[in-house]
């Protein structure tokens, strides 16, 4: 049984897409997941799985989500394993110390390509610091996120690729909770 990390993009975020969290837990229950447990209301999930993991348990709970509770949103799942290494390859410890609340980990569907990435870093209008490892990257928002022209919107119109964001105190939560 494979611990697995999954994050709901945009969910229960200014008042749009609305998803009570024990019903989304009750769903995977139902689905066959184990030891399912949310954290926070913005749709984090942690739970037991004995699949193939990756994509294909994207689809499936993006899938189960529309289905049953009516919420059509973008799903990034991490194993426990994955999970850990976004924790362990983080390239801004100080950050991550000092100010995690403006610190952020994105995860991507897919990696995306250099040149995309490159373009992104030549949007940046703003103190934004950003480090793209895979399927993640690694932002600190000095200025606060709210405040910033880096919002996730254009960031996924210079990559290519569907994005979610947690800050820094949420993926040690979630490293905790998927142990």
């Amino acid at each position: 049984m494979t611990r697995v990390v999954a994050l709901l993009r945009a969910v229960n975020v200014g008042g749009t897409k609305a998803l009570a969290m024990p019903a989304l837990c009750t769903l995977l229950t139902e689905l066959g997941f184990t030891g399912v447990k949310s954290l926070l209301q913005s749709g984090n999930v942690v739970f037991g799985y004995s699949g193939s993991g990756g994509a294909v348990l994207e689809r499936q709970l993006e899938t189960a989500v529309a289905g049953a509770l009516g919420v059509q949103t973008a799903i990034f799942a991490r194993t426990a394993r994955e999970w850990s290494a976004i924790v362990a390859n983080n390239p801004y410890p100080d950050a991550a110390r000092d100010d995690p609340g403006r610190f952020v980990m994105m995860a991507f569907k897919t990696a995306p390509a250099a040149k995309d990435v490159a373009t992104l870093r030549a949007a940046i209008v703003g103190r934004e610091t950003v480090t793209v490892s895979g399927r993640h990257a690694y932002i600190i928002y000095p200025d606060g996120q709210g405040n910033s022209k880096l919002t996730n919107a254009l960031i996924e119109r210079k990559l290519g690729v569907p994005c979610t964001a947690r800050n820094w105190n949420t993926v040690l939560k979630l490293a905790t909770a998927v142990g």
